[in-house]
């Protein structure tokens, strides 16, 4: 049987890469080499790279383990000042991270795809593949986005969205069976809520104040089912048949080793559809 390693990514936001401080007391490049090695030496399959400051992505590219186990995303800049700008940006990222091709290329938004410059931000990215720059295309999008609709219309590889056990508005209206039925790939993020379930109730943001007694409920769930909630929400996303990728993000690696571990756990038996929710101000927060 298939490890659900395989099935799960990272995602660089979280790495502080750039910033003076210390991680642990060590440097924000060793704990960016360690979480690397540890999560390729794992067999997690693919690695998302936001956007950093140029020296960062330098010393990132260095970080890489060799030859490197991993899918690599990337993800545009807008397409505000033009197709060339983009090409221009995404060519100098990748000479930083010290590579020449790339597994996905995804556009920023579903919002820059209908803006004016979108079709042309496409056609841009539809060349690069072409080109074997990358071997697919895709864009990351909202719920309130109409994804089948924007697949309908641009025909994209890849579909990157938010999803979790308590974000569960596209998997309970069917749009992600839809379009995993449609043959794209399903890179699910934003599993863990912004951290919603890791908060005691006290500390949780005031427009998460309407949610509370759901989101305790779920935690108390999760207790019964003598889960933990890390464990929980790894298990949920790693479980839904529609996603061919599950992106995380960590920010030390002892981290990276805690969600490996816990990813490697069979899921827990729990009633998932009882820890929906339906608060939009709470979703819109856990799914940014």
């Amino acid at each position: 049987m298939t490890s659900p390693l395989n099935k799960l990514g990272l995602t660089t936001g979280q790495f502080g890469l750039g910033q003076s401080t210390p991680a642990r007391g060590r440097g924000r490049e060793v704990e960016t080499r360690d979480i690397l090695a540890i999560a390729g030496r794992s067999g997690l399959s693919m690695l998302e790279i936001g956007r950093h400051d140029a020296p960062s992505e330098s010393a990132l590219g260095k970080s890489l383990p060799q030859p490197s186990p991993f899918r690599l995303v990337l993800t545009t800049i807008r397409p505000d000042r033009g197709a060339d700008l983009v090409e221009s940006e995404l060519r100098a990222q990748m000479a930083r991270l010290g590579v020449t091709a790339v597994d996905t290329l995804l556009a920023p938004s579903a919002t820059d795809l209908f803006s004016p410059l979108g079709p042309e931000l496409w056609d841009r990215l539809r060349a690069l593949k072409d080109a074997g720059v990358c071997k697919r295309i895709g864009v990351s999008v909202y719920a309130s986005d109409d994804p089948v609709g924007l697949a309908r219309r641009f025909k994209p590889d890849v579909i990157q969205a938010p999803a979790s056990l308590l974000d569960q508005r596209m998997l309970l209206d069917g749009t992600l069976a839809t379009l995993a039925e449609m043959g794209l790939e399903i890179h699910l993020r934003s599993i863990f809520l912004n951290g919603v379930l890791f908060l005691p109730p006290d500390r949780a943001p005031s427009h998460l104040k309407a949610a509370a007694g759901r989101i305790s409920r779920a935690r108390r769930l999760i207790a019964e089912g003598r889960s933990d909630p890390l464990q929980a929400a790894l298990g949920f996303a790693l479980s839904r048949p529609e996603a061919s990728a599950v992106l995380v993000g960590v920010s030390s690696a002892a981290e990276m080793s805690a969600v490996i571990a816990a990813a490697s756990s069979p899921p827990p038996d729990l009633d998932w559809d009882e820890m929906a929710l339906d608060d939009p101000d709470a979703l819109a927060w856990a799914a940014a």
